[in-house]
């Protein structure tokens, strides 16, 4: 049974969601996990206001109707960039904005906007509140349970990773008074990346696994803030630790995990959605992809951009590993047919 996905202005169901990845959950990604559940909330990467105001944003924005639901997250810290970047990504067809305060790159942090942002409630606020007085959608705002940085890092006296072992009521507090700031602003709904982001002295990738996950702060903040809709990201591995995190939150946000083992979205979809739709077979996604591929070829976008999301299709299944390699090598070749990963 096929089940359409959500078109523009419909209500954004939030029980499950990919999330935004630097350089992964681009529109060919997008397109290929969509095979997988044709209701799961995806996120754009995240492309900064300046970069849309500045920039090509009809190419920054696009995408395909096949994508949706979709969403749109921007980095940016002045309110009034932010507004006018929210309405470039509402007239695009995107259900929702949302402002990343969650990353911990050095980059971003450089560029005064991501993770660093949970220092500064009041600058978030101003910038919710600006967006939402710009667009219609929902404005989201996605984020950490704090950010460690600067003096309150490791020293000679207290390791980092020391540091990183305490989560106090200090912690907490800042936490609540960051969300009771950009909530007064207008913002409903949160996406909490269930660690700390360590802002120097860790690396992206560290950042994803050296701070402890404490989804039980996220469930505390949602007892703290009832009214508000909390969405849980981080460390989710399987369909049973989603569907216990359900029984207190609003959503869940699945990364690499659905990126490397895309199958789980369709777990998800049928026991959460309950619609009938069953997951097409391999074949049939290989399918579908090919018709994208001789699609996107023809408008001259190189092979390998699609492909390279490609390498899950088969993961944990007989064969996965010469798949894998035959995807690599028909993606590098020049010659290759758009549809070569059919045959």
């Amino acid at each position: 049974m096929s089940v359409p996905a959500a078109a523009p202005g419909a209500t954004v169901d939030r029980r499950l969601a990919v999330a935004p990845m630097m350089d992964w959950t681009d529109r060919h990604c997008r397109y290929f996990l969509r095979g997988f559940s044709p209701r799961t909330l995806l996120y754009t990467e995240m492309i900064t206001a300046e970069a849309l105001l500045r920039g090509d944003a009809a190419r920054l924005l696009r995408h395909s109707e096949e994508e949706q639901p979709l969403a749109l997250q921007l980095g940016g810290s002045d309110p009034d960039r932010l507004a006018a970047a929210a309405r470039l990504g509402e007239s695009a067809g995107y259900l929702e904005i949302n402002l990343n305060c969650g990353c911990p790159s050095d980059r971003v942090h450089a560029g005064a906007f991501g993770a660093c942002l949970m220092a500064e409630p009041r600058r978030v606020a101003d910038c919710v509140a600006a967006m939402r007085a710009a667009v219609k959608v929902p404005v989201t705002v996605k984020m950490r349970i704090g950010i460690i940085g600067g003096a309150d890092g490791g020293t000679a006296r207290t390791p980092l990773r020391a540091r990183l072992a305490v989560f106090d009521d200090a912690d907490f507090g800042r936490l609540v008074a960051f969300t009771e700031s950009v909530s007064a602003a207008g913002c409903t709904i949160f996406i909490v990346h269930a660690r700390q982001a360590v802002l120097g002295g860790l690396s992206p990738k560290e950042n994803r696994d050296v701070p402890p996950l404490r989804p039980d702060v996220v469930q505390r903040l949602a007892t703290q803030f009832p009214t508000l809709q909390f969405v849980l990201n981080g460390g989710l591995r399987t369909a049973a630790q989603a569907q216990s995190a359900l029984e207190w939150c609003a959503g869940v946000m699945l990364g690499r995990e659905a990126y490397h083992r895309p199958y789980i979205l369709s777990e998800l979809h049928q026991q959460l959605f309950d619609d009938g739709w069953q997951r097409p077979d391999e074949r049939a996604l290989l399918e579908r992809m090919a018709r994208y591929a001789v699609r996107e070829r023809a408008a001259g976008e190189p092979l390998n951009a699609i492909t390279r999301h490609m390498f899950g299709l088969y993961a944990g299944q007989s064969g996965a590993r010469a798949f894998r390699s035959r995807l690599a090598a028909g993606a590098r070749s020049s010659s290759a047919a758009a549809d070569f990963f059919l045959y």
